[in-house]
């Protein structure tokens, strides 16, 4: 075209009208741009990533980069956005974040479970998610605290005194500057989801949100509408019993061992007996030779990556409190493929990739990892998250909490003894969900809460039933119930 253009050496009237029509609707298009953009849009132009290597073509934009959260330390946490596959301007606004501690929301939840590209064995190319949850909503990806993945603090006293309430404030000065860089998303509903760790990230985030609305001006407020949490930590002592009774009951453990456990633990104790530590060291052998996070699904053994990198150090001080003590506790979470976290890490380590993400802009001293290993204390984290979840449904928040049940780590079972010890009353007692014609799970509708299990899905739901995942999340993010019968 530009050599077309280039060959003429005058222009026509009609050429002239057409060149001056091009300038009128640029200068219309410019002043059509929302006036809250301001400076906002510059940044945003700057985070737009147009290609990465190996990406398949997409119409939806996309966007990667830093936002500071707090300058004197030179704190940034690093974000990646997926604008909704359809009508962005129409749909809701899905920050999701990941658990560990320590771990990160782009190599699980992006790479791994939810968002569209996937990193494949050929590390040249990504593979299109076709249950990606830009189908359902605008989605946000946030590494959190600093130190995860991209995110990085330019104070390394930092990382020794993170934990839960650091990662709360630093996520919500996330927020903040997010939405005044695209204030175009400030008005849309907006939610938070996660799984694991995020059992307490989530609704401590959602607690911040909500203590906001009674100080913050209109230019800052959040349109906070509600949470959905899955396989997620919640109360320290449902959680521990649970995954002893839940391996039981799957058969991973002996009836002595079990009973063994039962007689010599007591969860609900500051400190365990020296007994004990020695019952649990031989339940957690057992997962070793088996994945905790999907019990019936195989374990990478055809990897470039060494056994040890699958083994996370101990974080001291995080919940749960008795059981994180185990090095065991600290396994990484392998996916449908096991060895799929060995081609994300190959993937974000390379430096087109990195460039073209706008990210490690800092040259961070260390590869790029799903967990980071560097962070060995945590300096707060309640023993219970269940005040905070009562606290927001009184506050009209919507809560949902699913649960995959193969998932050994925090099962399902653990999830049913917190739900019983929140005390709410059952408006609808278990009842089955419909995929098509398959039952999906089990749902059970309480007074200011909705539980869902997902039939058949290891820790990561989405990874293990994206089909249904997906479903999940649009009726969530429509507020509907999941359908009762097959369609």
């Amino acid at each position: 075209m530009a050599g077309h253009h280039s060959s003429s050496s005058s222009s026509s009237p009609s050429v002239l009208s057409f060149k001056c029509l091009l300038v009128l609707t640029a200068a219309f298009m410019a002043s059509a741009l929302p006036t809250e953009a301001g400076l906002g849009h510059g940044e945003q132009e700057a985070d737009r990533v147009y290609q990465l290597p190996g990406q398949p073509e997409v119409k939806f934009r996309q966007y990667a980069g830093y936002v500071t959260v707090n300058e004197t330390h030179g704190r940034a946490l690093f974000y990646w956005f997926f604008e909704a596959t359809e009508k962005p301007q129409d749909k809701p606004l899905l920050l999701w974040l990941n658990g560990g501690p320590g771990c990160s929301s782009i190599g699980y939840g992006q790479s791994e479970e939810l968002g569209p590209f996937f990193p494949q064995k050929d590390q040249a190319k990504l593979k299109f998610n076709r249950y990606t949850w830009n189908k359902a909503a605008n989605l946000l990806f946030l590494e959190s605290p600093v130190g995860v993945g991209f995110s990085y603090t330019n104070t390394s006293s930092d990382i020794g005194q993170l934990g839960d309430t650091i990662t709360a404030k630093d996520s919500y000065a996330f927020l903040v500057n997010w939405f005044r860089r695209f204030p175009q998303f400030k008005s849309h509903a907006f939610y938070i989801a996660g799984e694991s760790y995020a059992g307490h990230y989530v609704p401590q985030l959602s607690e911040l949100i909500l203590d906001s609305h009674k100080k913050v001006s209109k230019e800052d407020y959040i349109n906070l509408k509600g949470l959905m949490i899955g396989n997620s930590l919640l109360d320290d002592d449902t959680d521990q019993r649970g995954m002893i009774d839940y391996a039981w009951d799957h058969a991973v453990i002996s009836d002595h061992l079990y009973r063994d456990i039962k007689a010599t633990c007591d969860f609900s104790l500051e400190q365990l007996t020296t007994t004990c530590n020695g019952n649990l060291n031989k339940y957690f052998a057992v997962y070793k030779i088996i994945d905790m996070y999907s019990l019936y699904t195989p374990k990478c053994v055809n990897s470039n990556f060494s056994s040890n990198a699958r083994q996370r150090s101990v974080i001291d001080g995080v919940a749960p409190r008795l059981l994180s003590k185990f090095a065991g506790w600290h396994q990484r979470p392998a996916g449908y493929d096991p060895c799929a976290s060995d081609y994300t890490e190959v993937y974000f380590n390379r430096p087109d990739v990195q460039e073209a993400m706008h990210a490690n802009v800092t040259k961070i001293p260390y590869p790029w990892t799903h967990c980071n290993n560097n962070i060995t204390s945590w300096a707060d984290a309640p023993a219970s998250i269940l005040p905070i979840i009562r606290k927001l449904i009184r506050g009209g928040l919507r809560v949902w909490v699913y649960s995959g049940d193969t998932d050994g780590r925090i099962p399902v079972t653990a999830t049913r003894y917190t739900l019983r010890k929140l005390g709410l009353d059952i408006v609808q007692d278990w009842t089955p969900w419909y995929s098509n014609q398959q039952v999906g799970g089990w749902t059970v509708d309480y007074d200011g809460l909705t539980f869902v299990t997902v039939r058949g899905a290891g820790h990561q739901v989405p990874t293990f039933a994206p089909k249904r995942s997906l479903q999940l999340v649009k009726h969530f993010l429509a507020n509907e119930k999941l359908p009762s019968g097959p369609f």
